[in-house]
């Protein structure tokens, strides 16, 4: 799953155990699922935030050459 489709399952998640309908059971396994969806998230974002810290040193880089 992508980060967009991972947040959606996680957003189902959470209304569900909002919702108050769940059985203890069901809840601890839709806490478990969102736990780990959420961790995944996080390290998609985290993984990403590097990567555009690095396009963006780079392009600093550029502009900087360009504007000597």
């Amino acid at each position: 799953m992508n980060f967009e489709q991972q947040l959606k399952k996680l957003e189902e998640i959470v209304l569900k155990l909002e919702s108050g309908e769940c059985t203890f059971d069901e809840a601890t396994s839709l806490f478990e699922e969102g736990k780990q969806i959420a961790k995944s998230c996080a390290k998609l974002l985290d993984d990403n935030k590097g990567k555009i810290t690095e396009l963006s040193t780079e392009l600093d880089t550029i502009i900087e050459k360009d504007m000597k």
